[in-house]
């Protein structure tokens, strides 16, 4: 875990720069999440708060549990990684164990707070692994049905063509990255899946 300290310090010193608030949707997770830059513009109805850092795993995301998400307060938490585990060479099993993990510190730490994971893409460098990633997704889709709180939304199938295979027209030249066609795709399909509806506050009339 080492290797993720200085970016996590850096996330760290951001709170100390944010006014408090009790209405933040945390977007946490891996590079996928950090190089979404336009996040703020493309949920502006809500308080957006990115803390993806590069390259984690959802191993690393449990284990930074308490130094980001429990200091942020989040209202929500929009949870992508899984990727570079798998990436990485780890069982869809054990990157089962790694979210369940990860379920436990939100029950301890943050308990009633909403959580949303957005399922492992299937990107065109990572098409050998395919049917792993599909089966983390299953399982972790599985685990989340458990909680009333927790959604699954699918972020993988809007990613696919017609032939089943990653559009390559909406990753980066590294065939891993989305590009902003692709954050596009996924701002869409998290706009469709009405995360947000329940944390909205009507406006006075």
């Amino acid at each position: 875990m080492v290797w993720y300290e200085a970016e996590v310090r850096q996330l760290e010193d951001k709170f100390r720069t944010l006014p408090s608030a009790t209405d933040r949707v945390v977007f946490y997770g891996s590079s996928s999440m950090r190089l979404w830059t336009t996040l703020a513009q493309d949920f502006s109805e809500v308080n957006t708060l990115n803390l993806g850092f590069g390259g984690s795993t959802l191993a690393a995301c449990a284990w930074f549990f308490e130094r980001l998400l429990v200091p942020a307060a989040p209202q929500s938490v929009i949870l992508y990684a899984g990727d570079n585990d798998l990436g990485d060479g780890r069982h869809s099993e054990e990157v089962y164990l790694f979210f369940c993990a990860f379920i436990e510190k939100m029950e301890m730490y943050l308990p009633d707070v909403p959580l949303t994971f957005l399922s492992i893409k299937i990107s065109p460098v990572r098409w050998n692994i395919a049917d792993k990633i599909r089966l983390a997704n299953e399982l972790i889709k599985q685990e989340v049905q458990k909680n009333p709180d927790f959604q699954y939304v699918d972020m993988t199938t809007p990613l696919l063509g017609s032939n089943g295979q990653p559009r390559q027209e909406l990753f980066e030249k590294d065939g891993l990255h989305l590009n902003p066609q692709g954050y596009r795709v996924w701002q869409q399909t998290i706009q469709q899946a009405q995360i947000f509806n329940n944390l909205l506050i009507p406006q006075p009339l």
